[in-house]
């Protein structure tokens, strides 16, 4: 059966082919009521479907964007994905993901078949590493935002949370609840976002003049947390508190204070950057400080889409746009026994 054409299209709405063209395009301003009903029906009696591939040449776009993700594994990551979709798609734009497991040479291939594949512009988690692949979109004059993660020194929209903020809030509910002796973990601090919040935490303690004890910080491999925690809790002095500095560090404490105390000791906080699933079902209940993942992947979609209306420019959008995480206290971070463990 042949395939329908936009002639066909036309005929059948009895409109021209120019007419049908503005309807799939969605440029209804002059069009009136009947003449949108007629072509409509004419494209699902036909079963028409246009060819994106020539739509794309003539209208030199290809109403598509790419997005990659430094790792899926993050909630903030799938939830400020799944707003960049939403938002997307509201006008009328395709998302491709991909996830670059935090492999500057995975990210590098991805931003690559993503310009292969023509995308009008790039909302890019990145992994910091291919500085200059990030200037070569630039110089090619590609809209591109960054999330989550600066890059220094480069003139790219970023959004991010108020990391510095949001660690002087935990340090000072811990601190209310007379707890001092607080312990930190983190994986490598080779981006931003953990950078500033293990910045903010050791401010926060010199604020209070709280000293900081260095056998009780970890910032390694997340390999490693396990022996650093057995190590830390077989020491006589042990911390009041573990502030976990995102989703992926809790994973690797949660299994060793059940392994080792059946759950989360009673004289004991537990903190965690990023809201996680199961936080309130927990018991007891565990603290978080929940980044507004939503508004953000609107904002970077947002950003993007104006850079794209305006072949790229820069030039009205300033270079970071910082959001403010809440803390969601709960029973994990209240003290709940004066003895130490």
């Amino acid at each position: 059966m042949k395939k329908p054409t936009l002639q066909d299209v036309a005929n059948f709405a009895e409109v021209s082919k120019s007419t049908v063209s503005q309807y799939l395009n969605g440029r209804f301003t002059y069009m009136g009521a009947e003449t949108r009903r007629r072509i409509e029906a004419a494209v699902q009696e036909l079963n028409y479907q246009p060819n994106a591939i020539a739509r794309s040449l003539k209208q030199k776009k290809t109403t598509t964007i790419g997005v990659v993700i430094a790792n899926i594994l993050h909630r903030f990551s799938t939830q400020t994905s799944r707003a960049i979709e939403d938002f997307c798609h509201e006008k009328g734009y395709h998302v491709i993901l991909c996830n670059a497991d935090d492999d500057p040479e995975k990210e590098k291939k991805y931003i690559e078949m993503l310009k292969a594949k023509q995308v009008d512009g790039f909302i890019i988690f990145p992994t910091t590493h291919n500085r200059e692949i990030y200037e070569s979109l630039l110089n090619e004059n590609y809209p591109l935002v960054f999330m989550d993660r600066i890059v220094e020194a480069l003139s790219v929209p970023t959004v991010v949370v108020k990391n510095l903020e949001a660690m002087e809030e935990v340090v000072q509910h811990l601190s209310e609840e007379g707890i001092r002796d607080m312990a930190y973990v983190s994986s490598e601090l080779t981006i931003s976002p953990r950078t500033e919040r293990y910045e903010g935490f050791v401010n926060a303690l010199k604020r209070r003049g709280i000293p900081m004890n260095d056998r009780w910080v970890y910032t390694g491999k997340l390999e490693g947390v396990g022996n650093f925690l057995e190590n830390m809790f077989s020491e006589l002095e042990k911390p009041e508190a573990i502030i976990a500095s995102n989703d992926l560090s809790l994973m690797k404490i949660l299994p060793f204070l059940k392994r080792a105390y059946h759950g989360i000791p009673e004289n004991l906080a537990l903190l965690t950057f990023d809201e996680v699933e199961f936080a309130e079902f927990f018991d007891p209940a565990i603290t978080t400080v929940e980044q507004p993942a939503f508004e953000m992947g609107k904002k970077a979609a947002e950003l993007l889409m104006e850079q794209i209306e305006q072949k790229g420019s820069l030039s009205t959008q300033k270079a970071e746009y910082r959001f403010t995480a809440r803390l969601n206290v709960r029973e994990s971070s209240i003290k709940r026994k004066k003895e130490r463990i």
